[in-house]
């Protein structure tokens, strides 16, 4: 399943599922993607199809590994993952490096287990209020749900998620 970054940051109030799913197509990918954020509707640790969860590995753009399973991303460590392995946004350019996303974090809204966090998730993802607050994690630290709340002001990654396999 492929964890791929939305071409450009976004601040708390997006249409995350839509952009995915669009920018996806534009990139002449077939399958379903999903933010990887927590909703109103559901937590982020549901959102691929659970026959898919324990046997593919997650992989960037170019097929490089960054976990062994979906369900190892929340098995409490953060989402612990390689930072030598980078992660691509649709059109190809490395998120770690590029210029173009200057704060290296991703929105999430959840917990370390990726449940839904609901006092930051900046309003299901409706609101880039400064008062209002979402729950991200640095890059840096190497994990994808490390437990950070800044303001939904931020403009910050927002990742997509293959949610179900197609052969």
């Amino acid at each position: 399943l492929h964890l791929v970054a939305l071409n450009l940051p976004f601040s708390g109030d997006m249409r995350a599922d839509f952009q995915c799913f669009q920018q996806a197509q534009l990139a002449g990918l077939t399958t379903t993607f999903r933010a990887f954020l927590s909703s109103h509707l559901q937590d982020l640790a549901t959102v691929v199809r659970k026959t898919d969860r324990y046997n593919l590995p997650i992989v960037n753009l170019k097929g490089e590994t960054l976990f062994k399973n979906w369900e190892s991303i929340f098995n409490g460590n953060g989402g612990q993952f390689n930072i030598h392995v980078p992660i691509y946004s649709f059109d190809g350019r490395n998120v770690m490096t590029d210029p173009s996303w200057p704060q290296k974090v991703i929105w999430h809204g959840s917990t370390a287990n990726g449940i839904r966090l609901v006092s930051n998730y900046c309003e299901a993802w409706h609101t880039a209020d400064l008062a209002a607050m979402g729950q991200a994690s640095p890059l840096k630290t190497g994990k994808l749900l490390d437990q950070k709340a800044y303001s939904c002001s931020n403009q910050f990654i927002v990742l997509c998620i293959e949610n179900s396999f197609v052969s």
